[in-house]
């Protein structure tokens, strides 16, 4: 990974429906934090500030993530929608982690 790298992942917005979403590496410092900030997506606005913290035990992993949802998707239930997708994805991400580093 590297400042400026760009990342193109598809991404399930609801069953059966799939979205192409662009995201640039940015502020990129080794081994302490990154930042992917997304150049095209369903979010009207995504900042993600990655960071990491050593411990006596290994690694903490700190996640910042600012966002806006589109028009589209305007409401308290896109919003809890969002936050429940994202629990889930850090619980996996979690689990991988600690399967592989321990």
């Amino acid at each position: 990974m590297h400042e400026g790298q760009i990342i193109t992942y598809k991404i399930r917005i609801v069953p059966m429906i799939w979205h192409t979403w662009v995201t640039e590496i940015k502020a990129d410092m080794p081994r302490i934090q990154f930042v992917d900030e997304q150049r095209g997506g369903p979010y009207k606005f995504w900042h993600h500030l990655h960071q990491f913290e050593p411990t006596e035990g290994g690694t903490l992993i700190k996640d910042e993530i600012n966002y806006a949802l589109p028009l589209w998707l305007i409401g308290n239930i896109a919003h809890d929608l969002f936050v429940k997708k994202m629990h889930v994805i850090f619980q996996y991400r979690k689990e991988i982690l600690s399967k592989k580093f321990g």
